[in-house]
């Protein structure tokens, strides 16, 4: 369980590119060779965390919990399995919102702008990664739990729009219109083609 202890805004950031940087360097707590940890130690937020590969699929969900290379939770071994089984060869964890809180009510009421930037250049770090990135939209009804997020959401979809990027869902869409989220998908679940832009639409 991961309670944040108080607002990002408190926090003293680490830049993306820089805490990039640092995950390519040797680590003495994982292979860097099979895993992409940013920032590569355990803090409040998390931009990035997943394998490496020439086919990876970037799976976005809400905001991070506590799961590390080597240790994954019950969502990021659910989006490994859905990943492999749909022929991608990694995955790539994005959150629309790096805050970790393992319960999304504990989530912070207001975003917080500098975190959100941050959060976008490594979400186009990962875009970078493919000739025509595949994105899994995973967030369930959770994204209803704050506005700001739908507001962050707007900005990846404009991300993925410039890059020409594929959008999935994992099954049907659930009775609410959000995509499903991992944690109970069967491993064999197809990915299904995903319309992003009449989803925000809507």
């Amino acid at each position: 369980m991961h309670i944040p202890q108080g607002p990002t805004d408190a926090l003293d950031l680490e830049r993306f590119d820089i805490a990039l940087q640092e995950a390519l360097q040797p680590s003495p707590e994982y292979d860097i060779a099979r895993w992409l940890y940013v920032p590569n130690r355990y803090s409040e937020y998390r931009y990035i965390l997943g394998t490496r590969g020439s086919k990876p699929l970037i799976c976005i969900g809400i905001n991070p919990s506590t799961a590390a290379p080597d240790a994954l939770d019950p969502t990021l071994k659910s989006v490994e399995r859905v990943a492999h089984s749909n022929g991608y060869d990694s995955f790539l964890m994005f959150n629309v919102y790096a805050q970790r809180a393992t319960r999304p009510d504990d989530m912070e009421r207001f975003c917080n702008q500098e975190l959100h930037e941050e959060n976008r250049k490594a979400f186009r770090y990962l875009l970078s990664l493919s000739e025509r990135p595949a994105i899994w939209a995973a967030w369930g009804n959770i994204i209803d739990k704050r506005d700001y997020l739908k507001v962050c959401m707007r900005d990846f979809a404009e991300d993925g729009r410039a890059c020409n990027a594929q959008w999935f869902t994992a099954g049907p869409l659930l009775k609410s219109g959000h995509p499903h989220h991992p944690l109970y998908l069967k491993s064999t679940t197809a990915l299904l083609d995903f319309d992003i832009e009449a989803y925000l639409d809507t």
